[in-house]
C-alpha cells in the first residue's frame, strides 16, 4: 500500500533511538523528509546517517524538550530549513520518580512536562506551519500505561494526560483541517531499552513476563509502531482522528512490575 508520504516534512521527537528512530526511519523509507529532535548530538548524528539512508532529507537539532522556548525555537529552524512542516510525531518520554509514596511534587511535574507538556508544546509551535501546508496529521506515541492500571504512577498519570491530549486536540484543532491521534504501545524490546536491561538483569523474570502476558509469546518491536504510526499520519488514515490505537499484541498487564 502506497502511503502517500513522498514530499511531506515530518519533525519526531526523541528521534534519535528506539521507538522515534523505528519511526523516522520509516517515514523517510516511505518518502518523507525528516527532522529528529532529541538531547544528544552524538546519538542525534548516528540516528541521522541511518534515516538518510532512504535518500531523503533528514536535519536534526539537539534540544531538551521539555524547555518549551528551545522546543519551539527548534520547531521553528527544522520547518525553515524543510520548508514547511506536515507531519508530527510527539514521541519523547519518560518518567521520573515512582509511586505515589516514594515520589514528589516535583516527579510529578517534571514527568508531566516530559510526556503530555512537551507534546503539548509540540503541537503548538508546529501548528501555524501545519496550517501553511493547508493541514497535516499528528500521532503522539503514548503507553497503555496510561489507559491501564500499573505501577510508576508518575508516569501512567502523565501518559493518561497525552492520550487524553490527543482526544481534544482531534476535536480542536479539526477546523484547521489537522488530524491528531494517540498510539500506545505495550512493551516494546529493542537494543539497549529499559526491557533489554530487564532481560540482561534478571532473565528468569524476563522469561516469565515475556511467556505469561504476551499471546504471541514475545514483546513487540519497533518496527510495529512505526507502521501504525505511519499510517496514522498517512492520508489514508483521513479518517482518523480523536484516537487512541493500541500496539500491544494483546498484552495482558501493563508492567512486570507490582504495587506489592
Amino acid at each position: 500500500m502506497d502511503l502517500g508520504l513522498t514530499g511531506s516534512r515530518a519533525v519526531v521527537t526523541g528521534g534519535s533511538r528506539g521507538l522515534g528512530l523505528a519511526i523516522a526511519d520509516r517515514l523517510a523509507a516511505e518518502g518523507a523528509d525528516v527532522a529528529l529532535l532529541a538531547r544528544g548530538a552524538d546519538g542525534l548524528a548516528a540516528a541521522a546517517e541511518q534515516v538518510g539512508r532512504h535518500g531523503r532529507r533528514v536535519v536534526t537539532r539537539a534540544v531538551d524538550v521539555t524547555d518549551p522556548e528551545a522546543l519551539d525555537t527548534a520547531v521553528g529552524e527544522i520547518a525553515a530549513e524543510l520548508g514547511g512542516l506536515n507531519r508530527v510525531v510527539g514521541n519523547a518520554g519518560g518518567t521520573v520518580g515512582g509511586n505515589l509514596l516514594d515520589s514528589t511534587a516535583g516527579d510529578f511535574r517534571a514527568t508531566f512536562d516530559l510526556n503530555a507538556g512537551h507534546a503539548a508544546q509540540l503541537v503548538r509551535s508546529a501548528h501555524p506551519h501545519l496550517v501553511a501546508a493547508g493541514g497535516g496529521a499528528v500521532v503522539l506515541v503514548t503507553s497503555i500505561t496510561g489507559s491501564r492500571v500499573a505501577p510508576r504512577t508518575t508516569y501512567a498519570v502523565a501518559k493518561a494526560a497525552e492520550i487524553h491530549l490527543a482526544r481534544v486536540l482531534g476535536e480542536e484543532l479539526a477546523p484547521d483541517r489537522i488530524r491528531v491521534n494517540a498510539v500506545s504501545p505495550g512493551s516494546i524490546f529493542f537494543a539497549g531499552g529499559g526491557w533489554d536491561r530487564f532481560q540482561q538483569s534478571d532473565p528468569e523474570a524476563y522469561t516469565r513476563f515475556e511467556r505469561e502476558q504476551f499471546p504471541w509469546g514475545r514483546l513487540g518491536r519497533p518496527e510495529e509502531v512505526a507502521d501504525v504510526v505511519a499510517f496514522l499520519l498517512s492520508d489514508r488514515a483521513s479518517w482518523v482522528t480523536g484516537t487512541d490505537v493500541v500496539v500491544d499484541g494483546g498484552q495482558q498487564r501493563a508492567s512486570a512490575r507490582s504495587f506489592w
